[in-house]
């Protein structure tokens, strides 16, 4: 991959510095300016179709049809190891369901094979009154191929182990890296509020926070490894990939949330943060 020839192929950008990128446009046109297997992982949010500030909300069969082609286009640009993870929240279907994961909606439109669903699980959310009070969003875990791509369990192992000496024929039980962190992730939201506004807050209503797309980023690409956002947002991925030593690109509709994302980055590198881990942030 040649991050040069990317970039010129996807002409001038919003903001440049190295190794990383961020254009203001449509996701859809910019994907399809990618060269095939080009782009190790892709780390996304894309919108809900629920009327959110950042969405123009479309008939159901129009939203869906929508997500099979950007992500076809994902498809063809990622690279023979590379992975895809998508998170995606629910929506209501009239006299069908008050909340439905929209994967259920897009399984067998989706030409990646799916590794794993895992259940990020957080503190602060909606308090339900008929219902049970939502405190989880799913991420799916995608590969281009089933056999052959990458994991890094080392780099992402729960150092938070109970007895991590105990030993059974005089060995350790316990790997001395840690455990394997499991399909549930812990991980607070990115709150706002006065008294309780989390420090990586930008004003963007939907904002990622840097600790899951660190264990994202380090589990599934290397360094020096391409990672695309196609709905950048706050530019949560673009800073934790710099801060892991990788390339990003990212794509945002909003000059608005451009200049945030923007803005994280200049931070980022001003403060000589690249290369930090972000462990527990």
């Amino acid at each position: 991959m040649n991050f040069t020839n990317t970039l010129k192929k996807l002409g001038t950008p919003f903001f440049e510095s190295e190794n990383c990128a961020i254009y203001c446009g449509d996701s859809l046109s910019l994907l399809s300016m990618l060269d095939s297997e080009t782009v190790d992982l892709t780390v996304t949010s894309p919108p809900y179709n629920i009327g959110k500030e950042y969405e123009d909300p479309k008939a159901l069969p129009e939203y869906l049809n929508w997500c099979e082609e950007w992500i076809n286009e994902i498809h063809r640009s990622t690279t023979k190891n590379g992975a895809f993870w998508l998170n995606l929240g629910y929506l209501s279907v009239p006299k069908r369901a008050k909340a439905i994961p929209i994967p259920y909606l897009l399984w067998d439109r989706i030409p990646f094979f799916l590794v794993q669903e895992v259940v990020w699980n957080y503190g602060a959310g909606v308090a339900g009154r008929k219902f049970l009070s939502p405190r989880n969003e799913k991420l799916l875990w995608y590969v281009k191929d089933e056999e052959q791509y990458i994991f890094n369990l080392d780099e992402v192992r729960d150092k938070n182990v109970k007895y991590p000496n105990q030993k059974k024929n005089g060995k350790l039980k316990c790997n001395p890296l840690g455990k394997n962190p499991s399909d549930v992730w812990q991980m607070p939201k990115v709150t706002s509020g006065q008294n309780r506004s989390s420090k990586e807050r930008t004003p963007h209503p939907a904002q990622f926070p840097e600790q899951l797309i660190d264990r994202i980023i380090k589990m599934s690409s290397n360094q020096g490894d391409l990672i695309i956002d196609p709905f950048l947002g706050s530019g949560t991925t673009a800073v934790v990939a710099l801060a892991n030593n990788r390339k990003v690109i990212g794509f945002e509709l909003d000059p608005n949330y451009c200049t945030f994302a923007v803005k994280r980055i200049q931070n980022l590198t001003s403060n000589g943060l690249q290369g930090r881990l972000f462990d527990g942030v």
